[in-house]
């Protein structure tokens, strides 16, 4: 599986979805954006951690954290491996005291929020990149239009990249996925 590495960018409300949020993993080495909608518990374990806050007593992804510490392992890396039915599916890579790496299924909103705490690597497997990431900047974009619709796909990219400038993730997901289709049908 080919890796893509990311940085986590932003978490922002949900238009679509109310009571959901979108987090943002950015291209560490490109101009892609991957959005993924989680639900507000889980923006609140992410947002918690990204602002080094500290709770009174541990929330569950803290205790998984020091659990996993105290007997010797340390979270290698995150994966957001696999995308089925617009579900993101997230494999967290321990790595034990013998060097052995344990590989562990998680829902990717947890593996993100272990992620932050642990201050480890995040990576997206490249085909689900390509399948659901968002395009920043197109060097060359040809003008093509559908007859289906009469703005060309250099302007669908336009409006792409503004939906991204004002954080509306959700219509940029949108936009994305009917510039693929068009795309798919040349």
């Amino acid at each position: 599986m080919s890796l893509t590495e990311v940085h986590l960018v932003a978490i922002a409300n949900s238009e679509q979805q109310p009571n959901n949020f979108v987090v943002i993993l950015r291209e560490k080495q490109g101009k892609r954006r991957l959005p993924l909608v989680i639900g507000a518990f889980e923006a609140h374990a992410i947002a918690v951690a990204l602002e080094h806050i500290r709770p009174a007593r541990p929330m569950t992804h803290d205790l998984l954290k020091n659990t996993m510490e105290a007997a010797g392992a340390s979270l290698k890396d995150v994966v957001i491996a696999e995308l089925n039915d617009s579900i993101f599916y997230a494999l967290m890579n321990w790595q034990l005291l013998d060097g052995e790496i344990l590989t562990i299924d998680a829902r990717s909103s947890d593996a993100l929020a272990l992620a932050i705490r642990a201050q480890c690597p995040i990576y997206v497997n490249a085909a689900v990149m390509a399948e659901a990431g968002i395009e920043l900047e197109s060097e060359k974009e040809p003008a093509v239009t559908d007859e289906k619709s009469p703005l060309p796909v250099q302007d669908l990219q336009t409006r792409l990249e503004q939906a991204i400038e004002q954080e509306n993730y959700e219509e940029a997901a949108r936009i994305r996925d009917e510039i693929k289709t068009r795309r798919a049908q040349q």
